[in-house]
């Protein structure tokens, strides 16, 4: 399998205290393409050999690797969070409206294999993390929300808990509060990803809420939030409710706020608390 890693300095952006970010390179054998990220180690990364515990932090629908380092409203936040927690950081980046998922009909569009068996292990060869679920989490804004629970959801081996913040809880764009034109755009690139689907239910696994059940038996601590305003706040109801349904344990928060970096800026503090404190509870299991 072919492997790369490059750590690039010169960008065309600035990342803030630079030593302590990679940006790396990873081929992608299943879509024969390569794919960026960076990975945000704390302050101690080069002065010991310990290993640290590992968190997935996923972009929005047509976002890019660099938007956590770019577009939050606080300077080095990123940085100061993985000091305060002591973790790695990784911000991978994936496809336009891509969802996270496998697509059936398009050879580029395998994001949850490249997740799962090419990203993930490729920071786990190249950096010191631990490796079992116990020590690794993921979370996301927007498309990145709904990645994180369904990647998390169709593999719990992976994952210790999952978050959203303002997700795409559901991929059936008639729940979004959006305009004619922005809706029939996403459900075109749906249609040729993934064909044609089920947006009633019973739900498509293809969608975050068709997955409610896996969430049920899989014991991964779950985070949501949303702010009010937000265009996707009914497909978070949405999941919220099918969730109480089924009984399936986890936190779900609407504040004030809409689809905004303002509002990600302030959610990310309290989803790196929630994760950590999913850490403590299987410290002991970490190797």
């Amino acid at each position: 399998m072919k492997r790369i890693l490059i750590v690039i300095f010169l960008l065309g952006f600035n990342f803030p205290s630079i030593a302590q970010v990679d940006t790396i390179e990873v081929f992608s054998p299943v879509m024969q393409k390569t794919l960026r990220a960076a990975v945000v180690k704390p302050s101690t990364y080069s002065n010991t050999a310990q290993k640290y515990p590992s968190i997935y932090l996923l972009h929005g629908g047509s976002g890019s690797f660099s938007d956590w380092h770019q577009k939050v409203t606080k300077e080095n936040l990123l940085i100061d969070l993985a000091n305060q927690y002591q973790v790695l950081i990784i911000t991978p980046g994936v496809g336009p409206a891509s969802y996270y998922y496998d697509s059936p009909l398009m050879d580029t569009v395998k994001y949850e294999t490249y997740f799962i068996k090419e990203l993930i292990p490729f920071i786990d060869q190249n950096y010191r993390t631990y490796s079992q679920r116990e020590a690794r989490a993921i979370t996301g804004l927007s498309m990145g929300g709904h990645g994180a629970m369904m990647l998390s959801a169709k593999n719990p081996h992976m994952f210790i808990a999952a978050g959203s913040m303002s997700g795409v809880m559901n991929i059936d764009t008639d729940l979004w509060t959006v305009n004619d034109e922005f809706r029939k755009l996403r459900k075109e690139a749906q249609k040729a990803m993934l064909g044609e689907i089920q947006y009633q239910h019973p739900f498509s696994e293809y969608t975050a809420v068709g997955l409610v059940d896996r969430m049920k038996k899989n014991g991964i601590a779950l985070l949501f939030d949303c702010g009010v305003d937000d265009f996707l706040i009914a497909t978070n109801r949405q999941i919220h409710e099918l969730l109480l349904q089924n009984n399936t344990p986890h936190e779900y928060t609407e504040r004030p706020g809409a689809h905004t970096w303002d509002y990600w800026t302030e959610a990310l503090p309290f989803h790196m608390l929630f994760i950590d404190n999913v850490f403590k509870k299987h410290k002991q299991t970490q190797k």
